[in-house]
């Protein structure tokens, strides 16, 4: 297996930095799989941590400059690889000035990732700092486990409110409870709430838009037979919650919530170069 890739834009190469910094709020470790057309950053949490999943993936050709992959096989020509994003982000954050960057897969005393990071200097000769990051190589038998997660059918969904906004409101809503409700209806309205013994507290936000989606079997756009004004809601973790919007480093065009009743919420973060979905399964008290 080989890989190379060559980022020389300083606006890909912070653009870059972005996304793995966001993958790093979420996690320790995550599955970096390598296609020709495809990076995808895969992190799948044991039940036990929660069950969040994050699938995030972007079009190698807008961000890099030269790439070359030569995978397992002819018929599987990918790579999987395990890594800690906290030590890629470490590198990349040499590079914010670079003229480019160089990734390559190596073997050492260990696989690794090796960043070649070429700085300027003030003589104007070049100053080249190299890092090699650790990397597990998953085997073949392990590939099926990280397939995109299967999305359901959705009761609801909804354009959520700015960022901003939204990440100070469950910042506040922390220090009342550990359990959040979300829920939201096709009249495009929105709401947080959370509940203890002795109060709740529900913000409400109002003048959103729900998007349409086609049906997965057909061009028809889904409808619903649910009452425009009845919420679907979902009772999730505040703290995980909180971690994924203040993880956060992108600056997506859009934000889609869509809601499986009782089971899970799904957040699509769309920009144009790279998506990044989150799932989120609901919890019981």
């Amino acid at each position: 297996m080989r890989f190379r890739a060559k980022l020389v834009d300083i606006g890909s190469i912070q653009h870059f930095t972005r996304i793995i910094a966001t993958i790093t709020r979420l996690c320790k470790t995550c599955v970096l799989r390598i296609t020709l057309e495809k990076f995808y950053f895969i992190i799948l949490e044991k039940a036990l941590h929660g069950g969040a999943k994050v699938w995030c993936e972007l079009f190698q050709d807008h961000f890099f400059d030269e790439y070359m992959l030569d995978g397992l096989s002819k018929d599987n020509d990918e790579i999987f690889l395990e890594i800690n994003p906290d030590n890629l982000l470490k590198a990349l954050k040499t590079g914010q000035t670079a003229k480019w960057i160089k990734i390559k897969l190596t073997k050492k005393q260990v696989p690794s990732l090796t960043l070649e990071v070429d700085l300027p200097t003030v003589t104007g000769l070049s100053r080249t700092v190299v890092h090699d990051i650790p990397v597990s190589v998953l085997a073949l038998r392990h590939w099926a486990d990280y397939d995109e997660p299967d999305v359901p059918d959705f009761d609801v969904s909804i354009n959520m409110p700015a960022l901003k906004l939204l990440r100070n409101v469950v910042d506040k809503m922390k220090s009342i409870s550990n359990f959040v409700i979300v829920s939201a209806n096709c009249d495009g309205k929105m709401k947080l709430m959370v509940e203890t013994d002795v109060a709740s507290v529900c913000t409400y936000f109002r003048d959103l838009t729900n998007p349409k989606w086609k049906d997965k079997n057909s061009d028809l756009i889904q409808s619903s037979s649910k009452d425009p004004s009845e919420f679907s809601e979902v009772r999730v973790d505040l703290r995980k919650f909180a971690q994924f919007l203040n993880g956060l480093q992108l600056n997506p065009s859009r934000v889609i919530c869509n809601f499986s009743e009782d089971q899970m919420i799904h957040i699509l973060l769309l920009h144009d170069d790279v998506t990044l979905q989150y799932f989120m399964p609901a919890v019981s008290v």
